[in-house]
């Protein structure tokens, strides 16, 4: 493994380690993004450009972006916890989100080296074979052969952010 791994592993991990670890949202969110930005990386250091650009696009972009709106529309600056946890740096439930992190990376990692030797028994090759999948491929099939649910996709997307326009305003509107 070369270096560039372990410091796109670094940055998605202390990315990750801050979105937990902060007391407050604002920089929670942007550890998010920056743990977000890590696996974007990371796909694109894998050859999946498809997955990389998709990761900086969706989430680097719009969920970090809404996180933050989020936060800076509701004006809450710090997370809410009992004085007796405020000194606290883990919260009780840590050992066990962390066991549990554990066991989800174990059952994941037993699929995927299971998976990989499976593929190359079955199909008599090395488990690293070239994908086929480009994304002027993907890009193609979705201007054309599925181009109709793609549209519906965006107009419920964009129907669902008028809706949470609308009911922001209205809650607003209520609240002076």
């Amino acid at each position: 493994m070369s270096w560039v791994f372990w410091v796109l592993a670094a940055i998605t991990i202390a990315g990750g380690m801050a979105t937990v670890l902060v007391r407050r949202l604002v920089h929670a969110a942007l550890g998010a993004a920056a743990a977000f930005a890590g696996l974007a990386l990371l796909y694109l250091s894998l050859d999946a450009q498809f997955a990389g650009f998709a990761q900086l696009m969706v989430y680097v972009g719009a969920v970090t972006i809404l996180i933050l709106f989020a936060i800076l529309m509701t004006q809450s600056g710090e997370l809410n916890q009992p004085e007796g946890l405020k000194k606290a740096v883990f919260s009780p439930g840590s050992f066990w989100g962390l066991l549990l992190a554990a066991l989800v990376f174990a059952v994941l990692g037993f699929a995927v080296n299971n998976s990989q030797a499976a593929l190359a028994v079955a199909t008599g090759a090395s488990a690293s074979a070239e994908p086929t999948a480009t994304v002027a491929s993907i890009g193609q099939a979705l201007v054309g052969n599925y181009v109709l649910p793609l549209e519906i996709v965006a107009l419920i997307l964009t129907a669902a952010l008028i809706g949470a326009v609308v009911i922001a305003l209205h809650e607003k509107g209520e609240a002076q």
